[in-house]
């Protein structure tokens, strides 16, 4: 009977640990590095550079600015930081 109960406190427990995850606390990315926006082109937009975290490096990695095609009837909202989350860019009527 001991060794059911133990089995059975060892099982739980396990199964708990496999369901809550592990998740580690990283810091803000670090201030936006300066680019200068290049002159206007006709057909596209500017999406500026942003810092993104690389998990395979364990930092935050910046990506430089570039242009995206313009869709007509849309306007381009830049990625942004929301608190911990970072938005990609994207398209919005």
């Amino acid at each position: 009977m001991r060794f059911v109960t133990a089995t059975r406190i060892v099982f739980t427990a396990a199964t708990l640990l496999a369901a809550s995850g592990v998740f580690a606390q990283v810091g803000p990315p670090p201030a936006p590095q300066y680019e200068a926006v290049p002159a206007a082109r006709a057909g596209y937009v500017w999406d500026p550079g942003h810092w993104h975290w690389a998990p395979a490096r364990a930092r935050y990695v910046w990506t430089p600015g570039h242009w995206q095609v313009e869709r007509v009837g849309f306007r381009w909202m830049p990625g942004h930081w929301d608190g911990p989350r970072w938005i990609p860019g994207h398209w919005v009527r």
